[in-house]
């Protein structure tokens, strides 16, 4: 039997994503405002509840590409409010649409998405040690800084909570504790 990180639950879609997912470097840059997209989604939620509406996201946001959310009008919204399949927050909607504008503008500014994401931890992942997981931080002066950055780029639902959570998610932190079968791969 895998000895996996403990926040994993015995549920299918849960053990797949830590096990396939969570922690492993993602530099394509659409996929990172995949995952921004989706950590502003968990707020106040469970990650178990966005995994399960993941696909239902990715269809009803033209998997994710910026450049289509981005052109978005109050009929698209209007649908997405009504789409059972996502998490029909009216702010969190809003700030998909202010979040592909804001990356795109970003790339406009600065290049690669990826170069620019990465950049603050040294463009390669930090790895810790923890033991368990009480000793996991839920944000740090990096995520402070991202979240900094990117509220100043216009980005939304990206407070320092959600930035941690994002950097874990796509790698760019490696928060497998030291006993999760995953820890030495990464």
């Amino acid at each position: 039997m895998k000895t996996r990180c403990a926040w994993v639950t015995e549920s299918p879609i849960y053990m797949e994503y830590h096990d396939n997912e969570w922690g492993v470097p993602i530099y394509d840059e659409q996929l990172l405002f995949e995952f921004l997209i989706l950590e502003g989604m968990q707020a106040g939620l469970t990650w178990l509840t966005v995994l399960k509406k993941r696909e239902n996201y990715r269809v009803s946001f033209d998997h994710f590409d910026p450049n289509m959310i981005a052109t978005y009008d109050q009929r698209k919204f209007d649908d997405l409010m009504m789409n059972p399949g996502i998490i029909r927050n009216k702010l969190k909607i809003q700030a998909v649409i202010a979040n592909a504008n804001a990356f795109l503008k970003t790339k406009d500014q600065l290049g690669d998405f990826s170069d620019y994401i990465w950049s603050f931890v040294d463009g390669k992942p930090i790895k810790n040690h923890w033991e368990n997981i009480s000793q996991m931080p839920a944000k740090t002066a990096i995520s402070d800084a991202m979240s900094k950055d990117l509220k100043k780029r216009g980005f939304k639902f990206i407070g320092s909570t959600i930035c941690y959570a994002f950097m874990q998610a796509t790698g760019m932190v490696n928060d497998h504790t030291v006993d999760c079968f995953c820890y030495k791969g990464l």
